[in-house]
């Protein structure tokens, strides 16, 4: 009879009375309105960090390789970048050189526009490109005028009507250092 009182006592711990339920606010409608533009402006700007740290990524890699048609290329960026960086790849490629090293970054969402046609993010980074060179392939010489600092970077990604973010154009701006 004990064991029967305790679970009865434990099983409306979390019951409440009529009154107390009613004194609890309610959802409305109009607060999941409000709700919903701060979830996807969320979802936004993660969609496109990760769009971001891809696009970085799959750029060293490509470039480690000096692949310009590196599959991951296509996975994070859209044209005019894409073409760009594929023909900067190229580029290197023909002189004999690649790039090696670190780079590292520090991203931050600076404005979102989610109501414009495609939907945009803008980030601005800090990019260290000390530990990243671009050298000759053949000896691993670091090519003249080609050393990094760090600077500031922006890109601005864009949600494609197939729903993925994409990277479509970046600018690095070695004039002004981070």
């Amino acid at each position: 009879m004990c064991l029967l009182t305790v679970v009865a006592a434990v099983s409306c711990t979390g019951c409440g009375s009529g009154r107390e339920a009613a004194e609890r606010p309610v959802a409305t409608r109009g607060d999941a309105q409000a709700v919903a533009p701060e979830v996807e402006r969320r979802a936004a700007e993660k969609a496109a960090l990760d769009a971001y740290s891809g696009y970085l990524t799959a750029s060293r890699t490509a470039s480690r390789r000096s692949d310009p048609y590196a599959p991951e290329l296509s996975r994070f960026l859209a044209d005019p970048l894409l073409t760009r960086v594929r023909v900067s790849i190229r580029e290197a490629k023909e002189h004999g050189a690649l790039r090696t090293g670190t780079l590292k970054s520090d991203p931050a969402v600076t404005a979102v526009s989610l109501d414009s046609n495609p939907a945009t993010v803008d980030i601005q980074d800090c990019l260290d490109a000390t530990g990243y060179r671009l050298v000759y392939a053949k000896d691993q010489r670091v090519v003249p005028g080609s050393g990094g600092g760090r600077h500031l970077a922006t890109a601005t990604a864009a949600r494609y009507p197939d729903g993925r973010w994409l990277i479509k154009s970046s600018a690095g701006h070695q004039d002004q250092p981070c």
